[in-house]
């Protein structure tokens, strides 16, 4: 982590920001989410449009978003993503980030809200699929799938590193509900890459896993469809 130091008026920000999160608070919305298993050092239950209506009150700072993420509620954690300017982020910390997820929600809101808009989003997001770490493989899934959604000018091939770790990944059965949904979203992407998708799917039908195979099952039936052809088709040529 790179480490700056600090300034009276961030430290200002940083301090109205933790009293607004107070102010917040929602019990009813803290035991839901205790009783789901999700589980931080600590957490008011402020929900994520409130968060995103707190967030747009202040401008992105770098030294901001480091102190909310070091704070470690969740709260703070997820304006931390919101809060960081893309261009300020480094490798060091999007390493730091990633290893210190405490939840699949931060690592989801982490993907989304920042890290996918970083430079290094493709590179980081294949060594996260390598990662051990549970938390960390999902942070990679979830890297891949926002890049699909949103890269409008990448290339067919910056996603062929995905295909690769198709076959080793559909074998988790702890990736199970992320996997398929990201491969999905690859796949919608044009028809090059639709088609792909498909193949690599039937490839997984034949590899002796089960988990795969029901991987497989689910992605064929979102995909492999003349509706959904169509559809990817029209968006080509849009």
């Amino acid at each position: 982590m790179d480490y700056l130091l600090d300034d009276p008026l961030i430290e200002k920000t940083y301090q109205d920001i933790l009293l607004k999160i107070r102010k917040l608070q929602n019990g009813e919305v803290v035991n839901s989410m205790q009783r789901r298993g999700i589980e931080y050092k600590v957490n008011y239950g402020v929900g994520i449009p409130m968060l995103q209506e707190l967030a747009q009150q202040y401008p992105k700072n770098h030294l901001l978003a480091l102190k909310l993420w070091n704070k470690q509620w969740r709260e703070t954690m997820i304006l931390a993503t919101l809060l960081e300017e893309p261009a300020e982020v480094t490798v060091n910390q999007i390493n730091f980030w990633a290893k210190n997820l405490p939840t699949l929600e931060m690592a989801e809101q982490a993907a989304m809200n920042l890290f996918s808009q970083t430079t290094f989003a493709y590179p980081k997001a294949i060594e996260f699929c390598h990662g051990k770490k549970l938390v960390v493989k999902i942070f990679g899934l979830l890297l891949a799938g926002r890049l699909a959604l949103t890269d409008k000018n990448a290339t067919d091939e910056q996603f062929d590193p995905f295909f690769e770790l198709m076959s080793p990944l559909s074998k988790d059965a702890q990736l199970e509900l992320v996997f398929s949904r990201i491969f999905i979203q690859i796949g919608m992407r044009n028809l090059n890459l639709l088609d792909l998708t498909i193949q690599h799917a039937k490839i997984l039908k034949t590899n002796g896993s089960s988990t795969s195979q029901q991987n497989a099952d689910v992605i064929l039936g979102e995909l492999d469809h003349d509706d959904i052809r169509a559809l990817v088709k029209t968006r080509d040529k849009g």
